[in-house]
């Protein structure tokens, strides 16, 4: 353990390099020692690549720090590679490009540090070893510590990475693994797709069809991309294809325009001997379309133009149309109304809103019936296309519209919000003249409610003090909404108000009722049963068992002698609604002619009850 702890890290030991691994995770391995030297390493690339970049910076694609070599016996060495872009060189061969620009810039790397040894790598070179399906240039940037990337390096990383875990996996049936795309023309950005072919031999399946293979591996891959992009850090960058062999053979054989490029430009980071023969077939001009193809393919421009005015005409009848009629629609369903029809929207949201309420403006409803009339035309057909300016400007006009209408849609709610409030004030006034109607208070105006509630309920113990404050709260809303200035805050805390309110008093007066009935009752037992007789100003009704679950209900004048005229049958429903119109019950005065008609209704045997 001693000896360990005098060990002396040279600034080029690193722990074995992955192309998973993170610069945090490299670090995080690190003695102390060896992080502190390579941080010192770290402020010499810096200037390395500032000098590097100052004078080439448009051809720099990546620097990246290089682990150290099993055979490098100077442990004090930094190892480096540029990665160059020489896709417009012209003016000398690749080799003397290389060695000119390795002359300068290994100048460079000793004015930093005599220990800094650069290597130049030119993008061709790296593409060509791939060519030669010698990987291990690629194999190599992958392990690296990325020290200045415009984005080459991270997808040269990211695919070398996948391309492991799918040939890990499914190496049997990987044909080609090909990068495409931007990146293998020299136009990496930190922003570029990194654009995967990979093909699949399926032609020797016999467990599942070749739908079902593709289907099964292809989301097996694409879920390992997601795995690589977590793994690197580089995230939402590789996009995927994958083929069967018979497909992409299919496509070959038709020359489909996807398929030559791909062809063309694509550079195998895998190729079992199936790629690299089709595209140099393609380069000596033996991959021709047929005629059918040819055909197939000028038609598709004019197919695809007919398509791209359907989509045009469909834009204009039924997307702008539907995003700005079913919110109008909403709106006049929020406001209390039922929706509309399409043609009808339009001056029904004029009618209601811009006239009535005066709370929208008439520009939106017109932009609302050119809408309709554009779809009523392209429908009916008298109006054949839609421009795109004429799309951009429909657009245009519904992003205004949805934007006013949601203006629109809080002002329908601010106004339902005090509509409420007033609802609920008038409520309130309402149940108190029907309290104090009881305690013989008639004709109560507006402005004295308050006044006679204090002195006839609150004042004689009837109702608590604390619903004297509610009342006041509540009447003083009342006068902010006439003033226009009940705030929302003030409308929530009146509405929660006016409900404890209202309920309080209604089960009040339902008290109170119920014992006005009671004294308009006369009880009585015939037999083993009981019955009632309610004496409801001119009318009386009997309830014959007051026991049995279906009361049998019999109604009578009453007399000014006090007698019960002819008696009929009535019903549950009709005596509630009388008991309803009565406002205040009458008191009850019983003569002596009722005890006669008594004993006709209930029998000889009847008995009066008292305190029952």
């Amino acid at each position: 353990m001693a000896d360990e702890e005098k060990k002396d890290y040279t600034p080029n030991e690193m722990p074995q390099i992955t192309p998973d691994m993170t610069e945090e995770e490299i670090m995080s391995k690190l003695p102390e020692d060896a992080k502190k030297k390579l941080e010192g390493i770290k402020v010499k690339l810096e200037d390395f690549q500032k000098k590097v970049l100052a004078k080439f910076e448009d051809y720099v694609l990546g620097i990246g720090l290089l682990p150290p070599s099993k055979d490098d016996k100077d442990k004090s060495k930094i190892n480096t590679y540029l990665l160059i872009d020489d896709s417009d060189s012209r003016k000398m061969s690749k080799l003397d490009l290389r060695q000119k620009l390795e002359g300068i810039i290994v100048e460079m790397a000793k004015e930093v540090d005599e220990n800094l040894i650069p290597q130049v790598i030119l993008i061709s070179e790296v593409w060509q070893s791939c060519y030669d399906a010698k990987y291990e240039l690629v194999e190599m940037i992958a392990q690296s510590a990325p020290v200045f990337d415009k984005g080459m390096l991270a997808a040269i990383k990211i695919t070398e990475l996948h391309k492991q875990m799918v040939l890990k996996k499914f190496e049997k049936y990987i044909v080609s693994y090909v990068l495409a795309g931007s990146l293998t023309q020299g136009k990496a950005t930190s922003e570029s797709d990194i654009d995967v072919f990979i093909v699949i031999d399926d032609t020797d399946v016999k467990k599942m069809t070749r739908a079902e293979l593709k289907d099964k591996l292809r989301a097996i891959i694409i879920d390992m991309g997601i795995q690589a992009g977590d793994m690197t850090g580089i995230q939402n960058k590789l996009n995927i294809q994958v083929y069967i062999l018979t497909d992409f053979w299919d496509f070959v054989k038709e020359a489909n325009p996807v398929i030559f490029t791909f062809l063309r430009s694509g550079v195998p980071f895998y190729d079992r001997g199936i790629y690299m023969p089709w595209k140099q077939l393609l380069s000596m001009g033996k991959i021709k379309p047929s005629p059918e193809a040819i055909e197939l393919f000028m038609s598709s421009g004019e197919q695809m133009l007919k398509r791209a005015s359907a989509t045009l005409k469909a834009i204009g009848m039924e997307d702008i149309f539907y995003a700005i009629l079913t919110p109008s629609q909403a709106a006049l369903m929020l406001y209390g109304l039922p929706p509309p029809t399409p043609k009808e929207t339009a001056s029904v949201m004029r009618d209601v809103f811009v006239k009535k309420e005066k709370i929208f403006e008439e520009e939106f409803v017109k932009i609302l019936e050119n809408q309709v009339q554009v779809r009523k035309e392209l429908e009916h057909g008298s109006k054949k296309d839609i421009s795109g300016k004429e799309i951009d400007q429909l657009l245009s006009d519904a992003l205004k519209y949805l934007k006013r209408l949601e203006d629109l849609f809080k002002q329908i709610d601010r106004r339902k919000e005090q509509e409420t409030a007033l609802h609920n004030y008038e409520n309130v006034v309402t149940v108190v003249r029907d309290i104090l109607k009881l305690e013989g208070v008639e004709m109560v105006k507006d402005s004295d409610i308050l006044k006679y509630f204090e002195k006839e309920l609150v004042h004689k113990g009837q109702i608590p003090e604390k619903f004297l404050r509610m009342l006041k709260e509540i009447e003083k809303a009342k006068k902010d909404y006439d003033n226009n200035k009940l705030t929302k805050q003030d409308i929530l805390k009146v509405n929660r108000g006016s409900r404890e309110f209202i309920k309080f008093m209604i089960e009040h007066l339902q008290r109170k009722r119920g014992r006005e009935l009671e004294r308009a009752k006369i009880r009585v037992k015939h037999g083993e049963r009981f019955g009632e007789v309610v004496l409801l100003d001119n009318h009386a009704f009997i309830i014959h068992d007051v026991d049995h679950q279906e009361k049998e209900i019999s109604k009578a004048p009453i007399k000014s002698d006090g007698r019960l005229g002819t008696i009929t049958g009535s019903s549950m429903e009709e005596f509630e609604k009388a008991l309803a119109k009565v406002e205040i019950l009458p008191k009850v005065f019983i003569k002596n002619h009722i005890f006669e008609d008594l004993k006709n209704i209930f029998g000889k045997d009847v008995e009066i009850l008292v305190n029952y």
